[in-house]
């Protein structure tokens, strides 16, 4: 079996606040291989955005440690596109200038940056709208500038927090079959933060539940359903018991349960 692309190895994350800490992630422990779609789920305040952000660099863990392709995360990299709810896309450039800014920081030259500019707005769809403003753009749209944004400066990985979390519900489900399109054709690992099961099941290869207080692991489930997704497969029999048994697994833990009760299928 190959190396896995990212690592968490038992880490946990404590927060202060002034006399009083929370200890937020408790010795979270997961493996994800390399192409590798893997949403996560569970209740509020289960750590999930914690362990993102340690994931991205952008927070520290307070014991143990996350590797990418073997190596330690020390700080935020190009190797890990993030991508949040909100858009974070610059309201005074065009969606071509947005998608290039990072290339343009990373020194690109001009014609390389539109060759690979066109490429992804392209395959996320807003080839029309390559030199409109975010503000005549629809929230669907301002989000898959935002994953073109991510995929044009090459990560090996998305790191995506409810990124659809703002979208009403006939949108997240075109942005959620854009999305697997797009992962489709360039087989980046994905790390996809939700609270919705459903859209949790239709993503993923695995679904990893956590449990809360403090957030660590609770059981990870295998979707074992075709790609490409379809409604056909959403509407299925065999979906809906895989989203039953990751619905019942987020919604009714037991109040004992602790970090040493982790579960997978084989």
């Amino acid at each position: 079996m190959s190396d896995p692309k990212i690592s968490f190895r038992a880490v946990s994350r404590r927060f202060e606040a002034g006399e009083r800490s929370f200890l937020a992630l408790d010795s979270f422990s997961l493996d994800i291989a390399d192409g590798e779609f893997v949403t996560v789920v569970g209740p509020s305040g289960c750590g999930k955005s914690t362990a993102m952000n340690i994931a991205a660099g952008l927070l520290a863990p307070s014991d143990g440690e996350v590797l990418v392709d073997g190596r330690p995360v020390q700080g935020p990299g190009p190797d890990r596109g993030v991508i949040f709810q909100q858009y974070a896309l610059f309201p005074w450039l065009t969606v071509r200038q947005n998608v290039e800014f990072g290339l343009q920081v990373a020194g690109m030259s001009k014609a390389e940056r539109r060759r690979v500019s066109d490429r992804f707005i392209e395959l996320v769809g807003l080839a029309d709208f390559a030199d409109a403003l975010p503000k005549t753009l629809s929230g669907g749209m301002k989000q898959r500038c935002a994953i073109a944004r991510a995929y044009a400066v090459d990560p090996t990985m998305l790191l995506m927090d409810e990124p659809f979390g703002a979208l009403d519900a006939l949108t997240r489900v075109v942005m959620q079959d854009q999305l697997l399109v797009t992962w489709g054709r360039e087989r980046r690992t994905v790390m996809f933060i939700t609270h919705d099961v459903d859209e949790a099941v239709y993503l993923a290869n695995r679904v990893v539940i956590m449990a809360t207080r403090p957030g660590r692991l609770y059981e990870i489930v295998a979707v074992d359903l075709p790609y490409p997704r379809s409604e056909e497969i959403r509407l299925s029999p065999e979906f809906a018991t895989i989203r039953n048994r990751v619905w019942h697994a987020v919604y009714h833990q037991p109040k004992s349960e602790t970090s040493s009760d982790r579960r997978e299928d084989p």
